[in-house]
């Protein structure tokens, strides 16, 4: 099955693009020279910008004809705090930054696709090319909300698509429903009294604390959840002392939750809070919890779902479409966006040896750029249709 033609005949283009993003990473919410580079793109494709929605967000609109619907296509473009392990010319330059999300390979996918949008208009009405910063957990995409996106952007569908380590180059995947979990992160400060390694009946020991609530904690997903009521509680980070004879004053224990409703999120909440102050309580010492939700579930509506997986049938054929699949327990907040208009998540494949996302080995796969530039055209024409198309609804 063809992809664009026209969109594969600039790939060495968009490859040039990507290594250029992928040299210069930025975190969430500093991607000035990344946000600089997109919207000197789209002035380039004659598409009109708008700059800093959401702080460093931008958003170009290419309007055909005076129709009134519209779609958006989304990218994120920020980096991630990890040392790059990498040694080819492209590396990133910035120390203790990279992109090891692939964020610059779904920007340029989506700058691709506006270069081609714009050459060729074949659709009526509005493309809205979303380009979010700080997706990685510190709310880029209520950023961009609140800064109106979708009152001064309006859309009826929006898209947005991942790279997806271990699935071949040329598969996609389009599943309604479910498709990644809400993520929390939290903080439990336990509050104890310090004393001499020696003599440890003269304190109230927070890492004895820290140690039972660890093993409590284990308990919420095991014992007080219902059987289908999946998620994942971890405890990643322990800090207490600094010293071989002294028992600290405090300690605390930090980790992420994974649930695929906000009822259960909500429950688990309230459990950890429970336990927390309880276990504390019963040796003496205080415990006080910050849990916060940074992510809602992602929920594919059924009818943009249709509508991208037709599009990638005819780009790849049905063969290499899935359209059923059990949700993940990794999170992204396009979640909000998809909570404020229908929306499709999606996958295409960054190839089966590609090292997994969040490493310091990883890199975006560039034979998969002109399959995520030819969705995003793809859906973007069909959601909009040709001018001889309006004419037939009409």
């Amino acid at each position: 099955m063809p992809l664009i033609d026209a969109i594969v005949a600039i790939e060495e283009e968009l490859i040039k693009w990507r290594r250029e993003i992928h040299a210069h990473p930025e975190l969430g919410f500093e991607e000035t020279r990344t946000s600089e580079f997109v919207a000197e793109k789209l002035k380039e494709f004659g598409i009109s910008v708008f700059r800093g929605v959401g702080k460093t967000g931008v958003v170009g609109v290419l309007k055909v004809g005076n129709e009134t619907q519209s779609v958006g296509l989304r990218a994120d473009m920020d980096a991630l705090p990890i040392q790059e392990a990498n040694s080819f010319a492209y590396r990133s330059g910035n120390s203790g930054c990279m992109h090891a999300c692939g964020h610059d390979g779904h920007t340029t996918m989506l700058l691709g696709a506006a270069k081609y949008l714009a050459e060729t208009q074949n659709f009526r009405g509005q493309v809205n090319f979303i380009f979010q910063p700080g997706e990685e957990g510190i709310g880029g995409a209520m950023a961009m909300i609140e800064d109106g996106l979708f009152e001064q952007f309006p859309c009826d569908t929006v898209f947005a698509l991942h790279n997806a380590p271990g699935v071949p180059v040329g598969k996609f995947g389009a599943t309604p429903g479910t498709r990644n979990a809400a993520g929390a992160f939290f903080d439990i400060d336990i509050e104890g009294k310090g004393a001499h390694g020696a003599f440890p009946n003269q304190s109230v020991d927070p890492i004895v604390v820290a140690g039972e609530l660890i093993m409590s904690l284990q308990s919420v997903v095991s014992r007080k959840l219902g059987p289908a009521q999946v998620a994942v509680l971890s405890v990643t980070q322990v800090h207490a002392g600094d010293a071989y004879n002294v028992i600290p004053s405090t300690a605390r224990l930090s980790g992420t939750v994974r649930a695929f409703s906000m009822d259960v999120m909500d429950r688990i909440e309230e459990l950890i809070n429970q336990l927390a102050k309880g276990v504390a309580s019963g040796h003496g010492a205080a415990a006080e919890v910050d849990f916060r939700t940074v992510f809602h579930p992602v929920v594919n509506d059924e009818d943009a779902t249709t509508t991208a997986a037709q599009v990638c049938d005819e780009l790849v054929g049905a063969d290499n479409v899935v359209r059923e699949s059990a949700p993940g327990t990794g999170s992204e907040d396009f979640s909000f966006m998809a909570e404020k208009v229908p929306g499709c998540y999606l996958f295409v494949g960054n190839g089966e040896e590609s090292h997994p996302l969040h490493n310091p080995n990883f890199d975006f796969n560039d034979q998969a750029l002109v399959y995520g530039a030819s969705f995003f055209a793809g859906v973007a024409e069909a959601s909009l249709g040709s001018e001889e198309e309006q004419g037939d609804r009409q």
